[in-house]
Formats: structure tokens, C-alpha cells, sequence
């Protein structure tokens, strides 16, 4: 793990961050030194910031860092970007507690082959839109699930629809146009590539209310998050999707389209 300025890591600095369930995060790919979807990281990580601390670090600054963090690794690699206020939690911060930003990096990953089982919990998320630690209620819902026999969970919000998965984001097939679910969820850096790449090859894609009785009417379902455009689902619930490997080529289309960039 890097510091903010490169570095090596220090217990001190790694002291807060342990102990800190009010910050937030974005995780990302390398591949080659170079990202996709950069402008959409950067956009999570200033707009989270704003809303949880009322400031947040420059672009640039954020950029330097994890060109440092990317020139001290190899050329493929996972990375995850934590940002953190120094005043902890149960605190009232004012200006002078800037946020703080440790880079994290890993083995290049890319996810699960699938198809998926998920099951089907109740669960909406705490403040949906950011991606932020302390999501304690999601790995136990996973660990119940995979307990059940199932990969994973799927949500459901208090008005039975669809929204999110524990580390995905849902999206459904209806044999021409893609569907995203109507709720309030967190949009994806994954996401947000497919879409609006989806947008330029002209591909249909409606936001719409999809409910557990809805699922057997659809042509298929996958789940994607910073790994992968896509892995295919094959239940969720008691409800059957069939295979999906049209759907699948087309989000892998959109992903293949988007530019890689370096930091």
C-alpha cells in the first residue's frame, strides 16, 4: 500500500484508516499502466467526498498519487483508492480536516466465470449513491446466500424491486434493448462505461421497475462491477434466466470500445 506521496505505508497512517467506517472508495483495473473509465473514478471520488467531508482533493492531486502507486507496480494490477477523514468518526470536522487519500494495490483480477445463482434479499444500502466502507450487512447477506447454496445475493428495496447485487450492478436483457433496474442503487464506474458506450453503438437501454415476478418474462441477466462488463446469471430466487451469450458479446462490445488512459 502506498502513502499519499508514494511511499511506503506507515503504521501511523494506517492507524485511522483501520479504524474508519466514514470514508470511501473506488476500485479499479490497470491494464498496460492505463485505466478506463478514469474520468468516472475521478467523479466518484470528488462527488463522495463533497457529500461526506465538503471538500474534496484536487483531480490532479488524486492523478499524482496514483501515478506513483502505478510506477512503483507492475503494469497489470487491481487498485483500490480509500479516502478518509484524519478527524475519524462520531466527530463534527471542520475545514481544517482535509481528506486524506491511501492507494492499495493487488494482483490484476477479473472476476468470476458464472453463470450465477443469487439469492433474493431485502436490503437497501445506506447513503446508495457512494461507494463507502462499513458495509458489514453486505458480506454477511453474501455469506448467507453462498450458506443457502447460492454465489451470491441479490437486493430487493421495501417496494420489491430489483436493484443491486453485494458487489455488482444488475443488468437485464430483453432480447434487443438492455435494462438497468429502477431504484436507488450505486452506479457503477463498469456501469457508467456500458452505458454510455451502449449509447454510441446505438444499442436500445431503458431504466425500468424489474420485480422478482418479472424475471421469467426476461431474456436474461448478468451482474458487472470493475472486474468485468459481464458474468452471467442463471437464477435468481427460485427464477430460471436462460444463457445469455449475445447479451454477454454486446457488453463486452462496449467495454472492448472504451478508451484506456493513463493517470
Amino acid at each position: 500500500m502506498t502513502s499519499a506521496f508514494g511511499q511506503a505505508t506507515t503504521v501511523d497512517e494506517l492507524i485511522p484508516l483501520a479504524f474508519a467506517g466514514y470514508a470511501h472508495f473506488t476500485a479499479m483495473q490497470v491494464r498496460g499502466g492505463q485505466v478506463k473509465g478514469l474520468d468516472l473514478h475521478l467523479e466518484r471520488l470528488r462527488s463522495a467526498s463533497l457529500e461526506l467531508y465538503g471538500q474534496a482533493l484536487p483531480d490532479e492531486q488524486v492523478r499524482a498519487r496514483l501515478r506513483e502507486a502505478l510506477a512503483a507496480g507492475p503494469a497489470d494490477l487491481s487498485l483500490t483508492a480509500t479516502v478518509y477523514s484524519p478527524a475519524g468518526e462520531f466527530t463534527v470536522a471542520g475545514p481544517e480536516a482535509r481528506p486524506e487519500l491511501l492507494i492499495r494495490t493487488a494482483p490484476a483480477a477479473s472476476g468470476p466465470n458464472g453463470p450465477l445463482t443469487l439469492s433474493l434479499v431485502e436490503h437497501e444500502r445506506f447513503l446508495p449513491a457512494i461507494k463507502h466502507v462499513g458495509e458489514g450487512a453486505k458480506t454477511y447477506l453474501l455469506r448467507q446466500a453462498v450458506a443457502r447454496g447460492f454465489d451470491d445475493a441479490a437486493f430487493t428495496d421495501r417496494k420489491g424491486r430489483l436493484s443491486e447485487a453485494s458487489i455488482w450492478n444488475l443488468a437485464f436483457w430483453d432480447g434487443s434493448a438492455v435494462l438497468w433496474p429502477e431504484a436507488e442503487i450505486l452506479t457503477g464506474t463498469m456501469m457508467g462505461i456500458v452505458r454510455r458506450q451502449l449509447k454510441r453503438l446505438g444499442v436500445p437501454q431503458r431504466v425500468q421497475e424489474i420485480t422478482p415476478a418479472d424475471l421469467t418474462e426476461l431474456a436474461g441477466a448478468v451482474v458487472m462491477n470493475s472486474w468485468t462488463p459481464g458474468v452471467p446469471v442463471h437464477r435468481i430466487g427460485s427464477a430460471p434466466l436462460p444463457a445469455v451469450p449475445d447479451f454477454l458479446d454486446v457488453l463486452r462490445q462496449a467495454y472492448n470500445n472504451e478508451p484506456s488512459v493513463s493517470p
